[in-house]
């Protein structure tokens, strides 16, 4: 398969996957908005719930950074530039997610 059809399709997958993920997070969300601060506690402590938005960081993460990949090869004609570009991107994307889940079950 062609490079940029497996990055379509990929992108494709996760906006998909993601659908119930937001659903999850904007439910959970409005239920946090009225919480106490105990209910917050036992919310952000629960397995399920570290388990599930450590997916949702995961594949939102894969989502946006293949987005803006593809903003970046629409919009730079620089070969080195969209090179480091992306390469940069890819890089902060991996440390944000990876420091995000760290945090997550450090909680």
């Amino acid at each position: 398969m062609i490079k940029a059809a497996k990055k379509w399709l990929t992108i494709k997958i996760t906006s998909g996957i993601l659908i119930p993920f937001m659903v999850w997070f904007i439910i959970n969300l409005v239920g946090l908005l009225n919480a106490n601060n105990s209910q917050s506690i036992f919310f952000l402590e629960n397995i399920s719930s570290k388990i599930v938005f450590t997916l949702f960081i995961i594949f939102s993460s894969i989502f946006y950074t293949l987005t803006i990949t593809e903003v970046f090869e629409d919009y730079i004609s620089n070969f080195k530039l969209k090179n480091a570009a992306n390469r940069l991107l890819v890089f902060f994307s991996i440390i944000v997610t990876l420091l995000l889940t760290f945090f997550l079950f450090r909680i």
